[in-house]
């Protein structure tokens, strides 16, 4: 049986109708920027994350930038952030002429280290910059308390979290801005690129709107420079129409992740220190948390051996991230050498994403953790 990381053609052909009668609608208004279809959409969305105001981006990467550049970030200022997450949060900071400066995860959560930001503030941090990974949010408290004494923005990277929550908050909502991604993989994915911040402050909220349009307010006056980090019309009605069923996609995926939790436990793949796989933490739901399960990321022994031989068998997997941020070539100057950030490292040698979207079916999953078992048997 063939199980691929992702199939969007399921979840496509349940909403056909629905999102080619909006599609439709945008062509006949020919209202392809801004406008009422994005305006719907960014307050629906805001309203899910529980803030007052969303302002849509062209991705989740222009969401960061746009933030950074609303806090005046540039040369000389600091932003402390994770070395263990996809390129694009470092990428804006460093595009801003700022540093990104890096604080090593928590091994179990794959977040960064809370408690050890505080010793990374100098008198140049500007934002403390979490990313809530594999839709788990970072423990934002003490990010919160830290940016407080020290008198920091706080900027959440909730690109791969929509709907997360920590303590009854959700993902977005606990710093000055939250940033979301709507790229297709996402578990609130468009049909392109498309982002949007989301915020409780009406001046930031306010600033961002000019920002996105070049910084032009009214028309053809500029009185800041801004970018083109407009969300498009047919973007925002895709979006729009997939979000009443995020929930129960959210739920499809935690269901998911705890069949396989199971499942490899059952098979003797988990659970035990010399057995070959080390699951996701335990906790993806209860009073203090919803994991909203982007990814099921395990830690593999022979992780890339495994993977190798799950291609040739017809799973799809992938490695979310196989070189940290520290590590890779165009952060040299900053100094960073391999041991700098272990736990970051570690997981970057061992871990392994498997399929895990909400149509994925049980016989598929038991394909997954018996092709695993199979390669296990072997060695």
């Amino acid at each position: 049986m063939n199980v691929p990381l992702l199939d969007l053609k399921q979840q496509h052909a349940g909403l056909r109708e629905t999102i080619e009668r909006a599609v439709l609608q945008v062509f006949e208004s020919q209202q392809f920027i801004l406008g009422p279809a994005v305006e719907a959409c960014e307050a629906a969305v805001a309203a899910y994350c529980g803030c007052a105001h969303g302002i849509g981006m062209s991705s989740g990467t222009d969401a960061l930038l746009a933030c950074l550049m609303a806090e005046g970030i540039g040369p000389g200022d600091e932003v402390i952030t994770s070395p263990y997450t996809f390129f694009a949060m470092a990428g804006a900071i460093a595009r801003l002429g700022a540093r990104p400066v890096f604080v090593d995860i928590d091994p179990e959560t794959f977040n960064l280290r809370a408690d050890r930001m505080e010793q990374a503030v100098t008198p140049r941090t500007r934002v403390l910059l979490p990313v809530h990974l594999y839709g788990r949010t970072a423990a934002m408290d003490p990010i919160l308390e830290t940016a407080a004494r020290h008198r920091l923005v706080v900027i959440e990277d909730a690109c791969q979290a929509i709907g997360a929550e920590d303590r009854g908050r959700r993902a977005g909502s606990m710093g000055d801005t939250g940033c979301l991604s709507f790229f297709p993989s996402k578990n609130l994915g468009g049909a392109g690129d498309g982002g949007m911040v989301v915020t409780n402050d009406p001046k930031r909220a306010a600033l961002l709107r000019r920002l996105r349009n070049h910084g032009m307010e009214p028309k053809y006056y500029h009185s800041l420079i801004g970018g083109n980090f407009r969300l498009d019309a047919l973007q925002a009605v895709v979006v729009s129409a997939k979000l009443p069923h995020l929930d129960t996609w959210t739920a499809a995926r935690q269901a998911n992740a705890r069949r396989y939790d199971r499942l490899f436990h059952e098979a003797g793949l988990a659970g035990s220190p010399d057995a070959p796989l080390r699951l996701p933490g335990s906790e993806r739901s209860g009073p203090e948390l919803r994991h909203v399960v982007n990814q099921y990321v395990v830690r593999a022994r022979q992780r890339d051996a495994l993977r190798e031989w799950l291609t040739g068998k017809g799973i799809g997997t992938e490695i979310y991230y196989p070189v940290p941020l520290h590590l890779q070539e165009c952060f040299r100057p900053l100094g960073y050498a391999a041991g700098s950030f272990p736990e970051s490292e570690r997981a970057a040698a061992e871990t392994l994403a498997l399929p895990v979207f909400p149509e994925l079916t049980g016989a598929q999953a038991e394909a997954v953790v018996g092709r695993i078992r199979d390669f296990y048997s072997t060695r």
